[in-house]
């Protein structure tokens, strides 16, 4: 049970714009409540043009930890004071720790996020040709995790030249399998793809947009150019399954949505913001379900 709020109770929770669709207030106060502690996670709106405001803001009312969502994932580093060595690398933070010496250390837990609904299946990634589509923040995480997962081609696709650019500038000295390509050239890359990861809000519900969730990132020609041995990992979690994912299945491909990867990054966030080991990781993932199903 939560325990009520006072004057004692401290904020932690994630900033973003749009950001009232998230799920992490249900599973970040799942984990509270479980673990005992008078904190309050919030979904917290913040404009591209007041991120800095807000973060300095909220630390100087001792919020205890943020995450930060999209669009503000590569931004919000200038706001940090520090930056983790695999935050620096990727060029991308979705978690603020609170430092001792005063400001934000800015990290990622995007990239353990990714990897552990990969790792739980235990197939061999080594060697293997993967497809990422775009090439924002989120794809800078999965290109880490991919990197780590050993494949030996990754190929990035995107629509703007000037964004891959800027992300192979960013890239390129980590990832030398990494290989950046227009997004015309998809029907080229796709056959013998072995794991396609959609980083795109292409297919994503909106409350605004009825018609979104019937979008897909890949027209018939490029689902067609998918292999059976495929796995495509989306990381839509709303609908479930994407449009993506339920195309790729009646393929006969295997699928992966985000929801796994946003309770883990969120248990990992959690895990530095407490110093508790112990996240009720099944909570979290328990409470995102529910929040989903009511939806």
């Amino acid at each position: 049970m939560a325990l009520p709020i006072s004057a004692s109770t401290a904020l932690v929770g994630v900033l973003g714009d749009p950001v009232r669709h998230s799920l992490s207030p249900a599973m970040h106060n799942a984990a509270l409540a479980a673990l005992g502690l008078d904190w309050i996670y919030l979904a917290l709106p913040t404009p591209a043009g007041e991120l800095a405001a807000v973060v300095h803001a909220l630390e100087a009312l001792d919020c205890r930890g943020l995450n930060v969502t999209l669009p503000h994932k590569e931004a919000v580093a200038a706001c940090c004071a520090e930056l983790s060595p695999l935050a620096a690398r990727v060029g991308a933070v979705n978690t603020l720790v609170r430092r001792q010496a005063g400001g934000w250390l800015g990290t990622n837990t995007d990239v353990e996020g990714f990897l552990a609904p990969l790792r739980r299946e235990g197939h061999a990634w080594q060697g293997s040709r993967a497809v990422v589509l775009g090439c924002g923040g989120s794809a800078r995480a999965v290109v880490a995790g991919l990197v780590e997962l050993g494949c030996g081609a990754i190929a990035v696709a995107g629509r703007q030249a000037a964004n891959l650019e800027r992300f192979a500038a960013g890239c390129r000295a980590w990832a030398p399998q990494l290989s950046l390509h227009a997004w015309h050239r998809l029907g080229e890359l796709l056959p013998g793809c072995q794991l396609l990861v959609n980083t795109t809000p292409v297919g994503m519900a909106s409350p605004t947009d009825p018609a979104a969730a019937r979008a897909c990132p890949l027209d018939e020609a490029g689902l067609a150019a998918l292999t059976p041995q495929a796995w495509v990992y989306d990381l839509i979690y709303t609908p479930r399954p994407s449009q993506l994912l339920r195309r790729a299945a009646g393929r006969g491909c295997r699928t992966l949505d985000g929801l796994e990867m946003l309770v883990q990054q969120g248990a990992a966030s959690l895990r530095l913001w407490s110093g508790t080991a112990a996240v009720p990781v099944e909570a979290m993932r328990e409470a995102a379900e529910r929040h989903l199903a009511a939806a």
